[in-house]
């Protein structure tokens, strides 16, 4: 049975192997410039942690996966162009989504964790990040135009909502 939980501060060597699994799938499938440097690195996970808002995905002790969420802003959200949102109302936002190689499929259980918690959700993926697109896409995602990420890269947004 998998488990969602938010992360304890005692799994963030766990966390890092995850991310790390994660930066080689996107690298091996054609998306080597989303997560550069180690990103995210222990220091942005401890933050995530203390803040409480990064949540794992466990199957017995198994740390299958990782991903942030929470209820409120995302200042990176604030300018979208080539199209908008698809309403103003307050929102969830999910970032950082990470599973490992033989986690296939939690994508789906995440997002719909996410949904369970907010029916207003906002994510944005790097545009050669295509498994992801389609995972939002088949989970209700909708493509709403492009907003500029923390690190001034385009990133494509995507929107869900009742």
């Amino acid at each position: 049975m998998v488990v969602i939980r938010r992360a304890k501060s005692e799994e963030v060597s766990r966390i890092e192997e995850v991310y790390a699994q994660a930066r080689q799938f996107m690298e091996k499938t054609g998306n080597p410039d989303q997560w550069k440097n180690g990103y995210p690195n222990q220091k942005l996970i401890m933050q995530d942690i203390e803040a409480g808002q990064l949540f794992v995905c466990l199957e017995g002790d198994k740390l299958l996966g990782v991903f942030v969420f929470f209820l409120g802003g995302e200042p990176s959200y604030e300018k979208i162009r080539e199209g908008r949102w698809l309403n103003g109302e307050p929102y969830g936002t999910i970032h950082r989504v990470a599973v490992v190689d033989k986690g296939r499929g939690l994508i789906h259980e995440f997002l719909g964790w996410c949904w369970k918690n907010c029916q207003n959700l906002r994510i944005d993926t790097h545009e050669k990040n295509l498994p992801m697109q389609r995972a939002l896409e088949k989970n209700g995602f909708q493509r709403c135009g492009y907003v500029t990420a923390e690190d001034g890269t385009e990133r494509i947004a995507y929107h869900k909502c009742e």
